[in-house]
């Protein structure tokens, strides 16, 4: 197919653009996406990745402030039978869920971003409720007073879930396992060792917190190490776990939880469109200022079936990967 058919195959509706593609991220879900299925198995063929980069070639109607030939990042909708995905010539994006690439970010550098950073989003200020940083609802000396966990400090998710805890100036930031001075850097207040028996991690965590715990994020971890943050919670009070990974929870093996607790499932940004469409609008700033700053990439040059399936291989292998892009 010639590359002006591949342009108008994709044409931008209503709030859209479309995008010439320079980059597309590829993250774990993309291996589950394509070894097990979720979430297209019922709209075969399709095309994966979700971080996308590019220039914008076409306005649709009512798009406002984006002009074509701006660089821009965005976030491709993981709902079937969506036109907004990566790894093609041409992709379409929301105008709601994008934000212009300044000059002083690279391309690489704004594809670390999409998932990684609406992902913990949802959880942290669409699920659980937490201060958004561009609200005047809540004072700066309650958001001193809140406390917040992350497990799996870690993985991109969980740094850059730090990043947004402390653009919201949120008080005390305690996170579980990663580079302690990278995660200070980011915002963590707190850097817990996870290794050892979990009794002796949650102890450290209980040091810190005390029995007043009621957020935590959980941004990597299956459903059995989720209980290190579910028995973190408040015993007195009522809390909640946002959870990035999803699957049945032993509730048998979480103690003491008098007043009871939620758990709270993120599918990336659905259903917390409000408060993402904010970030997104933000997004530009926050970059200019360094309030969220990118994190680490690596490069696989050319658009080849090798080169994908080598990174979701390593992914499904549980190798230790570095966030890949495939460059066009």
């Amino acid at each position: 197919m010639s590359s002006s058919m591949t342009q108008n195959a994709v044409l931008p509706g209503p709030n859209h653009v479309q995008v010439r593609v320079s980059v597309a991220g590829i993250n774990p879900h993309d291996q589950r996406a394509r070894d097990i299925g979720v979430p297209i198995a019922k709209d075969l063929p399709a095309v994966l990745t979700h971080d996308v980069v590019g220039k914008v070639t076409k306005l649709g109607e009512s798009v406002r402030g984006i002009a074509v030939g701006d660089r821009i990042v965005t976030l491709a909708s993981l709902l079937p039978g969506s036109l907004q995905n990566g790894i093609q010539e041409y992709t379409v994006a929301d105008a709601d869920a994008l934000a212009r690439i300044p000059d002083s970010v690279s391309n690489d550098e704004a594809a670390t971003l999409p998932t990684n950073t609406i992902a913990p989003l949802a959880g942290l200020l669409g699920k659980l409720k937490l201060p958004t940083p561009w609200s005047s609802d809540v004072t700066d000396s309650e958001r001193e007073n809140m406390t917040v966990l992350i497990i799996g400090g870690g993985s991109s998710c969980g740094r850059f879930a730090v990043q947004l805890l402390r653009l919201a100036r949120i008080g005390k930031i305690v996170v579980v396992g990663g580079n302690e001075p990278e995660l200070k850097g980011f915002g963590a207040t707190h850097v817990v060792d996870r290794h050892g028996p979990q009794d002796d991690v949650l102890g450290r965590i209980r040091g810190l917190v005390g029995d007043n715990l009621i957020y935590a994020l959980n941004a990597v971890n299956p459903p059995e190490g989720q209980l290190l943050a579910l028995n973190a919670l408040s015993n007195h009070k009522q809390g909640a776990l946002a959870r990035l990974v999803l699957g049945p929870v032993d509730e048998s093996k979480v103690q003491g939880k008098r007043a009871g607790f939620e758990v709270l499932n993120v599918f990336s940004a659905i259903g917390e469109d409000a408060v993402c469409k904010s970030f997104w609008a933000h997004l530009s700033e926050y970059l200019v200022t360094g309030a969220i700053k990118p994190l680490g990439y690596t490069v696989k040059a050319g658009l080849t079936a090798d080169n994908v399936n080598e990174v979701l291989d390593a992914y499904r292998d549980g190798k230790k990967v570095t966030k890949t892009h495939v460059h066009f």
